[in-house]
């Protein structure tokens, strides 16, 4: 099965190989996965370059916006002299410099309900690194009607939390908040501000759990959500269970579309 790697892609991957449990094979795996990234920005930036790191050999990144000066304190994908190019082609730009062996696709358009399903059709798993809370419940409701593993991670000014939605295994994000926040309960990204060490963290997180389960080592998030505060720098663990009223992944859904 080595054989499969060449000795530089051996070489790169060597950290990766002598840990226990890993090995080859699960290194095999990484190479052969399909993984879709909605968002590069603050938590897709570190994701993205963790999963290519990490070897994986597909990487999708859906991302509609374009650099602006104030990303730049947190979304490491981008540079200076990048300014008003889009995200997508940034990022893109960088990962392939990472890895000229990584297999981009690069679509420049926003997450929607009509292009979800589309979108995810190809891919392992998926990765919310959004910054908004409609995007956020559509990813759910996306992974649950569409079958598909998400991770979820999602950060508000100095704190962030992470859980895997694993359809048919475990709760979904809708167990938990049933809906969105109203309109205008919330404030923005921009109104309430982040540190970009925050993003940084949960979107690593992201990776980890993205390489748990395309490898099969260690447990992933699932049934629970991991909270993050960098303020007091702790760790805590929320028990979520499966709701069998959840609109979405509950006994009798009534939620059969995206919306």
């Amino acid at each position: 099965m080595g054989s499969t790697f060449s000795p530089d892609q051996l070489e790169r991957y060597a950290r990766n190989l002598v840990l226990p449990g890993w090995g080859v094979e699960a290194q095999q795996r990484l190479q052969e996965a399909r993984v879709l990234v909605i968002g590069s920005g603050g938590l897709g930036s570190p994701c993205l370059f963790q999963l290519a790191a990490a070897g994986v050999g597909h990487l999708t990144i859906v991302e509609g916006d374009t650099i602006e000066l104030s990303n730049l304190n947190r979304q490491i994908l981008h540079t200076t002299e990048r300014l008003g190019r889009t995200k997508v082609s940034s990022a893109g730009e960088t990962l392939q410099a990472l890895r000229p062996d990584l297999d981009l696709t690069l679509i420049e358009a926003r997450f929607t309900a009509d292009n979800a399903l589309e979108l995810l059709a190809d891919c392992d798993l998926f990765i919310d690194a959004s910054d908004n809370y409609d995007t956020r419940f559509l990813a759910n409701d996306a992974a649950v009607l569409g079958g598909k593993r998400l991770v979820h991670g999602s950060v508000f000014r100095y704190e962030g939390q992470l859980m895997d939605v694993l359809p048919g295994e475990g709760p979904c994000l809708r167990c938990l908040y049933p809906a969105p926040p109203p309109p205008g309960t919330m404030p923005s990204g921009a109104e309430a501000g982040v540190p970009g060490y925050v993003p940084g963290v949960v979107g690593t997180l992201q990776a980890a759990e993205a390489v748990k389960l395309i490898t099969g080592i260690g447990e992933p998030v699932v049934g629970r959500m991991i909270v993050f505060d960098s303020l007091y720098m702790w760790f805590d663990e929320l028990k979520v269970q499966r709701d069998p009223e959840c609109a979405a992944c509950g006994d009798a859904p009534t939620l059969t579309s995206l919306r």
